[in-house]
Parts: C-alpha cells; structure tokens; sequence
C-alpha cells in the first residue's frame, strides 16, 4: 500500500490531508480492499519520516468518516463498501479535471486536441 502514496512537503497541503486524500484515493479505487489491513501509525510514520501524531490524524479522520474501522488491539482495515465510495469516485476526479480544463484553455489547445492527447497518455 504505501509504495502508492507518494507525499511531499513542498506541495502546500499539509502531509495528513494528502495522506487522506491518497489513501481514499486506493479505497474508492480497489487497489485497498475492504478488510484489508493498513500498516500501522508507525511503520507508515517511519516509511514517509514524518511525525506519527501527522499519520495518527490522517487515520483518524478516515476512520470518522467511515473508510476505516479500528478496533482496540487491531489492525486498522478498510471499512465495508459504502456508497458514499461510487459518489467519492466523481468527486476526486473533479479538481484534476478543472485544472486540466483551465490550462488547457490557457494554452488555447482544442477540447479534440486534449482527448487525443489523453489517449496518447492512457497508453503509457
């Protein structure tokens, strides 16, 4: 799991909501399934050299708003698929999608050239 989470400090979101953000990311994607175990506060910590306390509130928010269940003595698992997941799907995708539309139109590149040009890159 954690070799597809990528964090950075330099990208102006703090380290726990880009956790969040990428880890329901896999979720919504099925690359964590439900029931699957993450690894714990620490190794994640240990994994990315941040403070745990960062890792800790980044779970538990996931955890309030129903992508993970903890259980005293457990490991944290993916929680059951909800359908707040088939709604997160759109959403997640939205903010990237404005973004390309935006500079796609800064560049003044046709709606055709950019489909093409995704098509070249879904290849890769």
């Amino acid at each position: 799991m954690l070799e597809f989470i990528n964090v950075n400090p330099n990208n102006g979101d703090p380290i726990y909501k880009q956790l969040h953000e990428q880890i329901v990311r896999l979720i919504v994607g099925g690359q964590l399934s439900t029931g699957e175990e993450l690894p714990s506060v620490r190794k994640i910590a240990d994994h990315f050299a941040v403070n745990p306390m960062t890792v800790s509130r980044a779970i538990g928010q996931l955890v309030e708003q129903g992508w993970l269940e903890r259980r005293r003595g457990q490991a944290t698992r993916v929680a059951k698929n909800t359908t707040q997941q088939a709604e997160q799907q759109e959403s997640l995708l939205f903010n990237g999608i404005d973004q390309l539309v935006q500079q796609t139109k800064q560049l003044d590149v046709s709606q055709q050239a950019l489909i093409e040009l995704i098509k070249k890159r879904w290849q890769l």
